[in-house]
C-alpha cells in the first residue's frame, strides 16, 4: 500500500522518494566531510597545503558526478515534467566548472609538492677550507666564524704546507628536539642544520606569512662570552633589516627565546651558485657577467647604507625560483659607523678573503669587490685564483702571488672579462674597483660587446 502512494503531478511513489531523500542525505555528508577534513589538515606550505586547498574542488567534482549517475534513474518522473535539455544543461555546466576549479587549483598549488631544490641535489662542498680553522689553534666557531690571526703574510717568508697543522672545529648545533613555537612563530618543520645553528620553516599566524627561522642557541655559561655572541647574532638583523633591496633577502624579525635566538627572513628556494662553480656545469658567460653586476648593484646599496658584508662566496648568492638572484646570510657583516673595531682577526671564509682581510686590517666595500671578483673568476673557470694546500699557504697566495690569468683556464673568453677580473683582484685597494656600481657599469659594457 505504501509503496503504490505517490506524491505530486510528478507521480513520484513515496518509496522513490525515500530513497531519493537517503541519497541526497549521502552526497551531503560526503561534502561536509569533505570540507571538515580539509579544514582540518595543517598548512606546512608543502604537500599538506597541496592536499589541504585541492580536496574542496575534488569533492564537488565527485559530488556532482556521483549524484547525476546515482540520481538520474531515481528523477524520472521529474525528468518527464522538467525540462531535459536543462537539466543536461546544469550537469554539463557543474561538472566543468568543478573539473576547472580543481585544474587551476592543482597548477597554482603545484610548487608546493617539490622540495628545495638544495635539499633535493645535495652537492658536496669543493672548498676543502671553507669551514677550516688556522694551523695550530683551535677555536670554538661563533656566529662570526673568526679565526685568530697568524703572522702576517706579507711579512713572512713562505710556509711550509703541513696536513698536520689543520685542526678541527668544534660546532655548537641547537638542542635537539621538536619545537612547536619560537617567539610568535609556528614552527612547521627543520629546513637544514648549520654549523652555529637549525633553520626552521615557519609561520607567522597574524599574516599568514611563511618564514625561515635562523636559530642559534644562547647556551654558553660565562656572562662575557654570552653577550658577544648574541651581539654577533643580531648584528646579522640591524645589518641586513636596515637594507631593502630585491637582490637582498628580507628580514622581518629577529628575537629570542629561553637560550635560544632566532631571526626571521623570507624563505627562499632555489640553487647557491656552487652549482655553477664546476667545470661541468659553467653558465654561458654572458649570464654570468649579468648575474654578478647584478650582485654588485647590492653591495652597492648595502654599501651606501654603510653595511659592509664581509663573507661574499658562491654559497651565499642564491638564485630563487624564478630567477631571481639573492645576496644572503649578513652574519658576520660590519656596520661602518659602529665605533667598535677589531684587530688581528680573521672575519670570512679564508679562499674569498681580500688581502686586507688576510692581514686583519680594517676592510670596507672594496674589500667585498674584491671576494666577488674571486667569484666572478670561479664562475667563469671552475677554478679559484689562488690556492693551496693549507690555510697559510692559501693566506700567503691571497696577500702576495697574483692570480693566474682567466684566460689561460678558459681560452674563449673574451679580453674585457680578464681585464674586469684583474682589476676586481688587484692587492692594492686604491687600485681596484671602488663602488659596486662602477664594477656592474663594466660588467655591463662588456656584456654589450659580446655577440648574441
Amino acid at each position: 500500500m505504501f509503496k503504490e502512494m505517490s506524491v505530486g503531478s510528478a507521480n513520484l511513489p513515496v518509496s522513490r522518494l525515500t530513497k531519493f531523500a537517503g541519497h541526497v542525505a549521502a552526497i551531503l555528508l560526503f561534502w561536509m566531510f569533505g570540507q571538515r577534513a580539509a579544514a582540518e589538515i595543517p598548512d606546512d606550505g608543502k604537500g599538506l597545503s597541496f592536499l589541504r586547498r585541492t580536496i574542496p574542488p575534488a569533492t564537488l567534482l565527485v559530488v556532482i558526478l556521483a549524484g547525476h549517475r546515482v540520481m538520474r534513474p531515481l528523477t524520472g518522473p521529474f525528468l518527464a515534467v522538467m525540462d531535459t535539455g536543462l537539466y543536461n544543461s546544469i550537469f554539463l555546466f557543474g561538472a566543468i566548472g568543478a573539473a576547472l576549479w580543481l585544474v587551476l587549483t592543482v597548477a597554482r598549488n603545484s610548487a608546493l609538492l617539490a622540495k628545495p631544490v638544495e635539499k633535493a641535489m645535495p652537492r658536496p662542498d669543493p672548498d676543502p677550507f671553507e669551514h677550516e680553522t688556522p694551523p695550530k689553534r683551535q677555536i670554538r666557531e661563533e656566529p662570526e666564524r673568526t679565526m685568530p690571526l697568524p703572522t702576517p703574510p706579507r711579512a713572512q717568508s713562505q710556509p711550509r704546507d703541513r696536513q698536520e697543522d689543520r685542526q678541527e672545529k668544534t660546532v655548537r648545533v641547537a638542542p635537539a628536539g621538536p619545537r612547536r613555537t619560537l617567539g610568535r612563530y609556528a614552527v612547521l618543520n627543520e629546513l637544514g642544520r648549520g654549523a652555529m645553528g637549525v633553520v626552521y620553516l615557519g609561520k607567522d599566524p597574524t599574516i599568514q606569512r611563511f618564514v625561515a627561522l635562523k636559530t642559534v642557541p644562547f647556551d654558553v655559561d660565562e656572562p662575557g662570552e654570552l653577550a658577544e655572541i648574541k651581539r654577533r647574532f643580531f648584528r646579522e638583523a640591524e645589518s641586513t633589516g636596515r637594507l631593502s633591496h630585491p637582490n637582498i633577502v628580507t628580514i622581518y624579525d629577529a628575537g629570542e627565546e629561553g637560550d635560544l635566538g632566532y631571526i626571521a627572513m623570507e624563505v627562499l628556494e632555489g640553487i647557491t651558485l656552487k652549482d655553477w662553480c664546476r667545470k661541468e656545469t659553467l653558465q654561458p658567460v654572458k649570464r654570468v657577467l649579468k648575474l654578478v653586476a647584478t650582485v654588485a648593484e647590492a653591495l652597492d646599496h648595502a654599501h651606501s647604507q654603510g653595511v659592509v658584508h664581509r663573507d661574499i662566496k658562491p654559497a651565499n648568492i642564491m638564485i630563487a625560483k624564478g630567477g631571481a638572484v639573492k645576496l644572503t646570510d649578513f652574519g658576520i657583516a660590519r656596520i661602518t659607523t659602529s665605533t667598535k673595531t677589531q684587530t688581528n682577526v680573521i672575519l670570512g671564509t679564508p679562499s674569498y678573503m681580500s688581502p686586507e682581510q688576510v692581514a686583519g686590517e680594517k676592510v670596507d666595500g672594496r674589500s667585498d669587490l674584491f671576494s666577488l671578483g674571486v667569484v666572478l673568476y670561479e664562475l667563469l673557470t671552475g677554478e679559484r685564483p689562488f690556492q693551496g694546500e693549507s690555510i697559510a699557504s692559501l693566506l700567503f697566495q691571497i696577500a702576495n702571488k697574483p692570480h693566474r690569468s682567466p684566460v689561460q683556464l678558459r681560452t674563449d673568453l673574451p679580453p674585457c672579462c680578464a681585464a674586469i677580473i684583474d682589476r676586481a683582484l688587484c692587492k692594492e685597494v686604491a687600485q681596484r674597483y671602488q663602488s659596486g656600481l662602477e664594477l656592474s657599469l663594466d660588467l655591463g659594457v662588456c656584456v654589450q660587446a659580446l655577440p648574441d
